[in-house]
């Protein structure tokens, strides 16, 4: 037991960085964002184990007890996101990850029965502007040539669906 002892005691600086290191890795991924606390975490835990000043073997061995770690830690935090306590958390759009269409497709509703121009040939896809907004559209049959008239006849998901006008604003 006393070489354990003294085996920990020489050891406190690196076993302080590694587990800083592997609380730093865990709180990256619960926060998203850039990612300061993913490199600190993974600096610390490399330079936790060169501090240790092992053998090869030895080396290896502290890297895969890290990333078995490491993996529980992804493995709770992902149940987590999915069915734990996170899941009923403020911070998960839980309505837009159910059916993604259907929330983006409310607001491109508004623009159905629009009329605009095209800004590009839709060849069948394209872009179109609608009272000042430039949104790119697919043609429904034809090719449309620029600055040509459209009114958007439907929307698929995020897809917009537009048919070109005559003169006196009739389909053609």
């Amino acid at each position: 037991m006393n070489e354990l002892g003294a085996l920990v005691m020489a050891h406190i600086p690196a076993l302080v960085m590694m587990i800083v290191g592997y609380v730093l890795l865990i709180v990256e991924m619960y926060i998203p964002g850039f990612g300061l606390a993913g490199i600190s975490g993974t600096l610390l835990m490399i330079g936790g184990i060169v501090l240790m000043e092992p053998s090869p073997l030895q080396a290896l061995i502290l890297v895969l007890i890290s990333v078995v770690l490491l993996g529980i830690a992804f493995s709770v935090a992902m149940h987590s996101f999915s069915k734990g306590r996170l899941s009923r958390s403020k911070l998960v759009l839980n309505a837009a990850l159910e059916n993604p269409q259907e929330v983006e497709g409310e607001d491109l509703r508004y623009f159905i029965g629009r009329t605009g121009q095209t800004r590009t040939a839709l060849r069948p896809a394209g872009i179109a502007e609608f009272d000042g907004v430039k949104l790119n559209v697919v043609s429904d049959g034809d090719f449309v040539d620029a600055g040509r008239s459209v009114r958007v006849e439907r929307v698929e998901g995020n897809r917009i669906v537009v048919r070109e006008l005559d003169e006196r604003g009739n389909p053609v």
